[in-house]
């Protein structure tokens, strides 16, 4: 049975955000990510895996390694679906403010 992973359950995890932190910058193998962690090479694999079942990175093999790209075109969807939340959270705090603002002068 092949579950489909949910992008949302991919960056939940904070070793699979710190992986995509770090592949955004530049194209990785599999080793020099797991050099960054303090944890198994198949732990970071098993990562890996998840974030590319979900299309948060993709694969490139070259020669005998295997190099990881960040994929924004999915992180877009991430960020599009989060953006009404922000833009609902910047009016409340510009609402707070000029509030606070009315009180400051009150006092």
């Amino acid at each position: 049975m092949n579950l489909r992973r949910d992008v949302f359950q991919a960056i939940a995890d904070p070793t699979r955000r710190a992986i995509l932190l770090l592949v955004a910058s530049q194209t990785m193998t599999a080793g020099s990510i797991a050099s960054n962690f303090d944890t198994a090479r198949p732990t970071v694999s098993k990562h890996l895996q998840i974030l590319i079942e979900c299309d948060l990175l993709t694969q490139e093999q070259n020669g005998r390694e295997i190099y990881y790209h960040f994929n924004p075109v999915k992180m877009k969807e991430v960020a599009d679906f989060i953006e009404p939340f922000r833009k609902m959270w910047d009016e409340r705090f510009n609402k707070l403010e000029s509030i606070m603002k009315v009180y400051k002068f009150k006092k």
